[in-house]
């Protein structure tokens, strides 16, 4: 029996994309499917976008991605999890090429597929730092987001071990997310381009203010984890500490000054945790 897939589309107010996403998922060459939407509070027609179609139906009070996700997850009944952003777009054979994937890899937990970009309709070359990799590579992921919610599927029960999404990231919630994936285990990639990512319309998360805020709170929050090796632990702090330069230096051109507070505090909290990196190896 093939196993059921749960397609998890959060929405808030892109009725105007949600059409194409949810045909897009319609269109897919793989059954069994399970689609929930979540629709976080939107104030536009997203209900009467969402009627027309055979799917769950789930509409919270607006509390941001992270909520809307996990609210899919805690109604999702497929053994395999794939994410759709609602402004992003699947090709038919995605979901039946990772299932295949899945089959094959029995020991895999996670798998994504390449992606063509399009900014303002666009395409768009990736430049060569958020090119995917494959496999291990908590320390590339260190540096920048190289996983896309649109793009991976999981098994179930790694959700369930690692947790889903940190609600209290309005923004970077997936980085904190595949941060606590890589740091156990692999994520592979299937070179294949089956999804097309939407990107250039005003109400990206990625515009949001205060995305090195959060980069730098995930990277806080990872290096508490008790499994992390040494050399992880070295790593992170690395990164924390650089990003928290390029952040600080920013803040204090701007005159932000209760934001280089907010840095500091942060470092000092990573600092003073257990299982601390002597500060003599950051010079090796």
């Amino acid at each position: 029996m093939k196993p059921l897939v749960s397609v998890i589309i959060p929405t808030y107010n892109r009725a105007r994309f949600l059409k194409e996403a949810l045909a897009s998922v319609l269109a897919q060459t793989y059954r069994p499917l399970e689609i929930i939407v979540v629709d976080d509070g939107s104030t536009d027609e997203t209900s009467k976008v969402v009627s027309r179609f055979p799917v769950r139906y789930v509409r919270t009070p607006h509390r941001g991605v992270a909520a809307a996700r996990n609210r899919g997850l805690s109604k999702a009944r497929g053994a395999l999890i794939a994410f759709l952003d609602s402004d992003d777009l699947w090709l038919p054979r995605k979901i039946e090429v990772q299932v295949s994937f899945f089959e094959h890899q029995p020991e895999a937990l996670a798998v994504q597929t390449e992606e063509v970009w399009l900014r303002g309709g666009k395409r768009v070359n990736p430049k060569k730092r958020h090119r995917k990799p494959s496999g291990h590579f908590f320390d590339r992921a260190l540096e920048l987001c190289l996983i896309s919610p649109s793009a991976v599927m999981l098994r179930r029960e790694v959700l369930e071990e690692i947790g889903g999404f940190d609600e209290t990231f309005p923004v970077c919630e997936d980085y904190e997310l595949w941060l606590r994936l890589l740091a156990r285990y692999p994520v592979y990639l299937i070179p294949e381009p089956l999804v097309i990512k939407r990107g250039g319309h005003p109400d990206q998360l990625s515009k949001t203010p205060g995305l090195d805020w959060y980069r730098l709170k995930a990277l806080a929050k990872i290096y508490r984890q008790p499994h992390l090796s040494p050399a992880m632990r070295l790593l992170v702090l690395k990164e924390a500490l650089f990003k928290a330069a390029v952040y600080a230096k920013g803040a204090r051109r701007r005159g932000k000054w209760w934001e280089v507070y907010e840095i500091e505090k942060t470092l000092a909290e990573i600092l003073s945790s257990p299982g601390l990196v002597p500060t003599k190896a950051l010079s090796k």
